[in-house]
């Protein structure tokens, strides 16, 4: 309900597609509409003055917070969003790599080559790698 407390003080407002209008910017005299407004899936409202007002100019203008344009919180969800150093498919790109790895030893291993003592080691290293890269992404 966030998009609707900011659109009732707008003027000229004008839907321009699902989850997006236009309206003139409260923060200056604006002749014509310079205001883009936009409502994300999570519920936040993204505000943009083509003249280059402050999205703070244009809350205050608006006789509104910016706390107005995110939803409210559950009570009691203090918790910050989880962080994670990387996506996915980084995630996925590394574990690939570390799994050739993986593969050559179980191949030379499968002919009865032995493995020398700096190729255990890479092999160690391969699998703590994954670990690493799987924990990274969250997996």
């Amino acid at each position: 309900m966030t998009v609707e407390n900011l659109l009732s003080k707008l003027d000229k407002v004008k839907r321009t597609g699902p989850n997006r209008w236009h309206a003139r910017c409260p923060a200056h005299d604006d002749k014509g509409p310079s205001l883009s407004i936009r409502e994300t899936d999570s519920g936040s409202t993204l505000v943009h003055c083509f003249a280059g007002c402050s999205v703070h100019e244009i809350v205050q203008a608006a006789g509104l917070e910016l706390c107005d344009l995110f939803p409210p919180r559950i009570a009691g969800d203090h918790a910050r969003p989880e962080r994670r150093p990387f996506n996915a498919a980084d995630a996925l790109r590394a574990i690939g790599f570390e799994a050739l790895v993986v593969c050559a030893a179980a191949a030379a291993l499968a002919t009865g080559e032995p493995l020398s003592a700096v190729d255990r080691e890479r092999l160690l290293q391969a699998g703590e790698r994954i670990q690493s890269a799987l924990s990274g992404a969250g997996l």
